[in-house]
């Protein structure tokens, strides 16, 4: 066999191997959440945002004409404070940076800053696209608006500082909803499924999955929409629910 067809036919056995070692890559490992307890959830809250900070629980909800701020007991679910949103504006996804709120609005161009302690509506600040979850890593503000895009924002002033697309196995991944930064890392809700998603905001890549799947029963379900909300415990526990949900689960990933 002449030399030249022996090279190209060694080639084509070294390109077809790496293609196999490729296409065996694992993909971001799939968690599932372990119940650990439940609380009680108003399963009249079309909830948008969730966050524990300094030991009480933060909700925004949804829905035009019905969106609220609420303070709720983290130990029992019970709804301490609800002040409503301006007008008609849809409330979204929520975050807590020192004494101040973060409140996302859907379609409605704006971004609520409220005062933590009075719960009173400090400034609406103009933004570009829809608003879905929000988060605070310590330094920056991170929301999602639907698509595969994470937008990062100055907390003091809202102006937007960067994004990165996030992908899962190399394809985007839209739908990006409600959001919870733990310890570098951003937690997703992707809308319309019982999926969450571990992101690196680094670089955008799905660390983890989450299926959620039939963490509310079926026979509890009527009337419940979709899972949202997600916030950190800490050590590793996490509070999830969702749109009309009659509970809130505390859960652990594993």
């Amino acid at each position: 066999m002449p030399i030249v067809i022996v090279r190209r036919a060694l080639l084509l056995v070294a390109v077809l191997a790496m293609a196999a070692c490729g296409a065996a890559q694992p993909g971001p490992p799939v968690l599932r959440p372990q119940v650990l307890g439940e609380l009680p959830h108003d399963p009249a809250a079309f909830t948008q945002g969730l966050e524990l900070a300094d030991g009480v629980l933060y909700q925004g909800t949804g829905l035009e004409g019905r969106s609220q701020l609420r303070e709720l007991d983290p130990a029992t679910g019970a709804v301490r404070r609800a002040v409503p949103l301006p007008g008609n504006l849809f409330g979204e996804g929520l975050t807590v940076v020192g004494d101040t709120i973060w409140q996302l609005t859907w379609r409605d161009g704006v971004v609520l800053e409220w005062d933590r302690a009075s719960l009173t509506l400090r400034r609406q600040v103009p933004i570009d696209g829809e608003g879905w979850g929000l988060c605070s890593d310590g330094s920056r503000l991170v929301r999602s608006d639907g698509t595969d895009l994470l937008r990062f924002h100055d907390p003091g002033t809202f102006a937007e500082t960067g994004s990165v697309r996030v992908t899962l196995d190399g394809r985007p991944l839209t739908q990006l909803n409600e959001l919870e930064c733990v310890d570098g890392q951003v937690w997703a809700n992707v809308w319309r499924t019982d999926r969450l998603v571990r992101i690196d905001p680094a670089d955008g890549h799905v660390t983890a999955i989450v299926d959620a799947t039939g963490l509310l029963p079926a026979d509890r379900r009527a009337g419940a929409d979709v899972l949202n909300g997600i916030a950190s415990l800490g050590g590793g526990e996490f509070l999830l629910t969702g749109k009309l949900w009659p509970t809130m689960f505390r859960v652990r990933f594993g």
